[in-house]
């Protein structure tokens, strides 16, 4: 971090929105509830597509990771942001920003392969269902995983080598609730043409790459789909894809717009805003949508529910019955 003239920056300070004083402790009390209301709501996701074996199946194997890596996810940022909301104090060190951008580019760039990876099974399920079990197995499905792993780790680590090279000067005040490259570019006292382009190739290559691949997947869905001669049968496969659209559309639009459109000095606030949307709005809606949607998981929630209380409740009243007999 020392290059000639420059001085060693020994951490940065989160803005946020500290400059709204007097909503501290409202903005304190909304990010607390949306983080336990998102650490709730995927971990029950994670725990029904464990217990119950009728959701052993590929999709919800998916599921399951992706509820996951939303739990890491939104575990990466949202806790910091609470804590300078209660202390006002925005401070971050410098190595703390460096683990916070490594490990939200990282499980940024996971689940956007794994929402890929969901299209694809999708479109093998209505596509080519007589030779789905063939196609996505255990086996695969495992490698599909691990791959999206293997593929982030490296390139997220250049990404952050090049940022953190970079010689920091003037002011440690980054406009955002959390470390993120396009923010902390702005700090920088020296051209960042290649962190610039190293950033296009990445949303090239974790964005805009998945989500080619995840249209070209329901193009092909769409298509099979409208040759369905029942009503009912096209909107029986339809339904299984529409809370994997609506979580698609929440992430990569709000993403595309942060990463891809034109700077602005005026920009700064939206893009505080719609970074909100795949940090937050997208893991905190993820639950509702894929359970409230969808019946096999609600049917495996109640199945749970009822497990847990009925049978809690019965061996009450057989202890009970046991006791009354003794006496």
């Amino acid at each position: 971090m020392v290059t000639g003239n420059h001085t060693t920056t020994p951490g940065f300070i989160l803005l946020g929105y500290s400059s709204l004083t007097n909503l501290q402790g409202l903005l304190f009390m909304v990010f607390l509830v949306i983080y336990m209301v998102i650490l709730l709501g995927n971990g029950v996701i994670v725990l029904v597509t464990v217990l119950d074996s009728a959701l052993h199946t590929p999709m919800y194997f998916f599921l399951r990771n992706l509820s996951f890596v939303e739990i890491c996810y939104i575990s990466v940022t949202l806790p910091k942001m609470v804590a300078n909301c209660l202390a006002e104090d925005g401070s971050i060190s410098f190595t703390g920003c460096a683990a916070q951008m490594y490990f939200l580019l990282l499980l940024g760039g996971r689940e956007s392969f794994l929402l890929a990876v969901m299209a694809y099974d999708r479109y093998v399920a209505i596509c080519n269902p007589l030779h789905y079990t063939l196609i996505v197995n255990r086996e695969v499905c495992a490698r599909m995983v691990a791959g999206s792993w293997l593929v982030n780790i490296p390139v997220h680590f250049g990404q952050i080598y090049l940022v953190f090279s970079l010689p920091f000067c003037g002011s440690r005040e980054i406009n955002h609730f959390f470390c993120d490259i396009p923010p902390l570019l702005e700090l920088s006292c020296v051209d960042t043409y290649r962190n610039k382009m190293a950033v296009f190739m990445a949303v090239l290559l974790f964005i805009i790459t998945p989500f080619i691949l995840i249209v070209i997947s329901y193009i092909k869905i769409a298509s099979t789909i409208l040759n369905v001669p029942s009503a009912e049968g096209r909107h029986k496969a339809f339904s299984t894809c529409s809370s994997h659209l609506t979580v698609v559309t929440l992430f990569y639009g709000s993403g595309m717009i942060v990463y891809l459109r034109p700077k602005s000095r005026n920009s700064e606030d939206t893009e505080k805003l719609l970074s909100l949307f795949y940090t937050i709005v997208t893991p905190m809606f993820n639950p509702f949508i894929y359970s409230l949607r969808n019946k096999e998981v609600k049917a495996a929630l109640r199945k749970l529910v009822v497990t847990k209380y009925v049978g809690d409740f019965s061996v009450k009243i057989v202890e009970r019955k046991q006791t009354s007999d003794f006496v």
